[in-house]
């Protein structure tokens, strides 16, 4: 830099280029720092000392060599402008053929923004509460499969272990990735206690039991989840998987978000027994679908899971998180998990405003800190009409509610998923009290959004309860 600024002095006054070296070297402070300290930054960077960051990065790749000549059938080549530019110049991927996390020789600079993407998610995990998490794992896979791999690697480990005992929730991911693993699924239904779904912890206890310590790949159990479903009792199942000598993995899709659901890993991890907790980028961190992490308190474990996987990755879901934890800043980032706790109680208050006009309820389920049910009662006879309200609130671009109609009374409610029959799929549940529909506080919601949310939810009911003469 100095010859540069030195050169640069005999064509522009000194005092005008000391101001840009400086601002260079601002800028250069900034990299220097994440890289020694690899977590997130306080406040966030400008897209200008990002976009610079990505370039440089890019630079150290070999297909951006100036006169580099591939030898081989696999050299970053592309044909298009316009995906060059998609792609930073990024087209390497990440990993290597034997492991998803191994550093390519020949990307340099990919394999960087993978480790400090690393450093600054395990950074987050410990900030937003699982303090005692030791390691992080960005795959290039969304949740179901990199739930999946974690199955894949633990029955390499338990190689006679097939069978994954897990509380029910009606999502099919959670379904289908240990039964593309091979095991068993042996489903242990919720109890209804007032008007939340909560863990049958003696069940799980009992299963593990009845098949065998030496037969249990893990317990499977979960965070987020759609009300009224609640969070799984992870502090008891911890303590009953370390006892056991059982592997206990979390499904917390979009849990990293609820600061009360990361601190309750925490404790799970330091009472008892977590391998890994598994949760998606999208839904996390505003970023487009694709990716997800992994987190242990175990790095040795979280390595197995990155040799499993087979080949190279697309390094694409890492930059969007590399770019978005940059931008966002621990600021910005405190702004959006404050805002969501906020926004999730202004839901919950209009909801309970529309309810009461037509006699029905917000369901109470407070261990749910990111999904409210809405009671349906007075269409307890009707599965079409609530399943339709789910319709008209789609075709007025109010997506995400979820009608669920559980009842024993009404037509044949079985679900066939992979070699399993579910009784009211969809309700966590084989017979819930009443018919309700739910909607989610996630992060990235705005007042704005509730107020008209509940505003045409409002008129749907009006239209839909005065139809039937139900008000």
């Amino acid at each position: 830099m100095e010859k540069g600024k030195e050169l640069g002095c005999k064509l522009v006054p000194e005092s005008y280029i000391q101001q840009g070296v400086n601002s260079l070297v601002s800028s250069d402070n900034l990299l220097c720092h994440l890289l020694e300290q690899r977590r997130l930054p306080d406040r966030g960077w400008s897209d200008l000392q990002i976009e610079r960051c990505l370039a440089e990065i890019a630079l150290m790749d070999s297909n951006n060599f100036t006169g580099n000549v591939g030898g081989g059938e696999r050299e970053g080549r592309v044909f298009s402008d316009l995906v060059k530019k998609r792609h930073f110049h990024l087209s390497h991927g990440m990993g290597r053929s034997g492991d998803i996390a191994a550093n390519q020789p020949k990307a340099g600079g990919s394999a960087l923004m993978c480790r400090i993407t690393e450093g600054m998610m395990l950074d987050v995990m410990k900030h937003t509460g699982c303090k005692s998490c030791k390691a992080c794992l960005v795959l290039p896979v969304a949740t179901g499969m990199a739930l999946l791999l974690t199955l894949l690697y633990l029955r390499q480990i338990r190689p006679t272990a097939k069978v994954v005992i897990w509380p029910r929730i009606d999502q099919k991911t959670c379904i289908k990735a240990p039964q593309s693993a091979g095991c068993v699924l042996h489903v242990v239904e919720n109890k209804l206690e007032g008007d939340m779904l909560v863990t049958d912890v003696t069940e799980i206890e009992n299963t593990i039991n009845r098949v065998g310590v030496e037969n249990v790949l893990c317990v499977l159990t979960t965070t987020s989840c759609f009300a009224p479903r609640s969070p799984d009792k992870l502090i008891a199942v911890a303590k009953l998987c370390k006892n056991h000598n059982v592997p206990h993995v979390i499904n917390n899709a979009y849990g990293v978000q609820i600061r009360k659901y990361m601190a309750l890993i925490h404790n799970a991890a330091v009472q008892g027994r977590v391998d890994y907790f598994i949760q998606s980028l999208d839904k996390n961190f505003l970023v487009p679908v694709g990716g997800s992490i992994v987190g242990a308190f175990d790095k040795q474990l979280l390595s197995g899971v990155s040799e499993t996987y087979p080949g190279r990755g697309s390094s694409t879901p890492t930059t969007d998180l590399f770019i978005t934890l940059l931008s966002m800043g621990r600021g910005q980032l405190d702004k959006l998990l404050d805002q969501r706790n906020e926004v999730f109680a202004y839901l919950k208050e209009k909801l309970s405003e529309v309810a009461v006009k037509y006699r029905e309820k917000v369901l109470d389920t407070p261990s749910n800190q990111i999904s409210l049910a809405f009671t349906l009662s007075g269409l307890h006879n009707k599965p079409t009409v609530v399943t339709e309200i789910g319709s008209m609130l789609f075709q007025r671009n109010v997506t995400g509610a979820r009608a669920v109609f559980s009842s024993s009374d009404v037509g044949d409610k079985t679900k066939k998923i992979g070699s399993l029959e579910f009784y009211n799929f969809g309700s966590h549940s084989n017979n819930y009290p009443v018919p309700y529909i739910t909607f989610a506080g996630a992060i990235g919601m705005t007042v704005a959004d509730v107020d008209v949310l509940t505003s045409k939810f409002d008129k749907i009911l009006d239209k839909v309860y005065n139809k039937h003469l139900i008000i």
